[in-house]
Parts: structure tokens; sequence; C-alpha cells
């Protein structure tokens, strides 16, 4: 059941990446950030108050495991965005998909006593190429790219770029400025990506999705002051808002699923599995917007599907 959560993380993630990618390219990159982390704070209230968990019965520590989890998700978004507003989007996005997976396992195994199997570990070597290939072929190819925070996750994060945390940026950025390919932006936004996972992990299960809620509100304040800087961005119809409201909520839900996910399983097959997204705005790319799949991002998505094979079975 676990590994059916986290790929379903994934799958939220993974569209919500897609259409924050389309409706950044209408708005500007901070509206959809801030407004999704508002989106996927009051999706985060619901779904808490529906699951009856007491506010005052969660403990502070699960409370500060969730704004740290949120922290997280708020620097990977800024320096992902950063970096790609740079125009360094072939190095950025792979780098920070595959080093945010990368810091997320050895934290696992070394720290949290994760002991995945043969199987398992085949996995998520596997899930590491085959993450670089479909996240820097795309980029490379000119696409306006996938990529975590989130999220945002985001976002999102991870989860999940210009979206809710993770994903897409305004195809101005797609070419690289020159000198722009150090991949420090990638390497900062990854360490968001990992701790926005390992964070909520830690937040006992008797908590409820109220660490989520927490993380949203520590993002939303932390990207308070960026969003404040770009005001004018914010005079945008209604109802374009209202998607990037609406797409912070999935994001959110990614991260909720994540979280369920994480309870359930070690935190190293959780954060590979939620974080195979970037194969999903890759397939609806090409089903929806008729876009051409480079000969690397074919491999990658092969390779996530053996990925997920063998971590399903490991």
């Amino acid at each position: 059941m676990g590994a059916l959560l986290a790929l379903a993380s994934a799958a939220c993630y993974g569209i919500v990446d897609f259409a924050g990618g389309l409706l950044s390219r209408r708005i500007h990159f901070t509206v959809v950030t801030f407004l999704g982390q508002f989106g996927g704070l009051l999706l985060a209230l619901v779904v808490a108050l529906a699951a009856t968990v007491p506010v005052d019965s969660v403990r502070a520590v699960d409370f500060a495991w969730g704004a740290a989890s949120g922290a997280g998700s708020a620097v990977a978004m800024q320096f992902l965005n950063r970096g790609l507003t740079r125009g360094a989007m072939s190095v950025v996005i792979p780098v920070s998909a595959v080093t945010g997976v990368a810091l997320s396992v050895l934290c696992g195994v070394l720290f949290l006593g994760d002991r995945p199997t043969a199987l398992a570990w085949l996995g998520i070597g596997v899930t590491v190429p085959a993450l670089w290939l479909v996240s820097a072929g795309g980029a490379r190819g000119g696409r306006t790219g996938s990529g975590r925070a989130g999220s945002g996750r985001t976002g999102s994060g991870r989860a999940g770029g210009g979206l809710t945390g993770r994903g897409r940026t305004d195809p101005q950025a797609a070419e690289p400025a020159p000198g722009s390919r150090v991949p420090v932006d990638g390497l900062i936004a990854s360490a968001g990506v990992a701790v926005q996972y390992i964070a909520l992990a830690q937040a006992d299960p008797a908590s409820g999705v109220w660490p989520v809620a927490a993380g949203r509100a520590a993002a939303v304040l932390l990207l308070l002051p960026n969003a404040c800087r770009h005001a004018a961005a914010f005079r945008r119809p209604a109802r374009l808002s209202g998607l990037a409201v609406l797409i912070g909520a999935g994001a959110a839900l990614g991260l909720i699923l994540y979280l369920w996910a994480a309870q359930q399983q070690m935190l190293a097959i959780a954060v590979v599995l939620a974080s195979l997204y970037p194969a999903v705005p890759t397939v609806l790319g090409v089903a929806a917007l008729g876009e051409r799949v480079t000969r690397a991002q074919t491999t990658g998505l092969v390779g996530a599907v053996v990925a997920i094979v063998l971590l399903t079975l490991g």
C-alpha cells in the first residue's frame, strides 16, 4: 500500500508540474508559486479538520517538523526558480531532481535506519540515471522542462520550478546564459527537496495532516517577502489566480499522499517512488501538446518503469 501511495503522490506532482508549467507561461512564476502554496495550505487545513485529529492534540515537535518541511519547500522553490530564470535549465533541473533523491536516501540509510533490500537498491540505482535522462533530455531539447519543491515537493514541493515548487518556467529562460551552468542553484534546491521529504516523514502519524498544514503555512510566510516585491505581477484575472490556487492544492495532495506512504514503508523507498514524477509531464506533453520525446527521455521513461517494478517488488 505504501508503494501505491508514493506512486499516487508522484502522479499528483507530475500533473501539477504540467499544469503549473502551462500557467507559468501566462503569469509570473512568483504568482503561481505563492498562490499555489496558499492553495496548498487551504487544502491541508480542510483535510486535517476532516480527519478529526484535534489540533490541540498535536505535539509541538510535529508542528516543528512540518514547518521545517515547508521551509525546505520554500528554499527549493526559490533557488530552482532562480536557476531557471538564469537560463540554466539543462543543469538545474536534473541536478535538483537527482541530488534531492540521493540526499534523502543517504539520510534514510545513514541516520534513520533504512535498510533497503538488494532489489530495492537496484531500483534506486536505476532511478537516478532515469531521473537525469527524463529531466535533462527535455531541457536540452528546448522544452520548458520539469523539475522538484515543493512544491513544493512544489513545490512543489519537489516538491514540488515556476509553479508550486517544482516544474517549468517561462520559455524565455530555456537558453542558458553565459556562465550560468554552475549548478549551485540546483544543489541548494535539492537540499531543500531533501529537507522537505525527510522532515515531514519524522512527524508522528498520530498528528494526522497537521504537519503538512504547518509546512504550507511556513512556506507562505517565507515566500511572502518575494511576493511583495512582485506585487504588480498579482494584478491578473481572477480565473488565472484561481487556477494557481487549485494547482497548489494538487501539490499539497501529493505531499499528503507522500506523508502517508512514508508512514507505511521506509523513507528511502517512499522518496524514490514519489520523485519519479518528472515522467508524468513528459508523457502529458506528448499526449496533450504533441511534444517530441528525445531519445534520452525515452530511455529515462523506460528506466522509470523498471525502477517502479524493482522498488515495488523489493
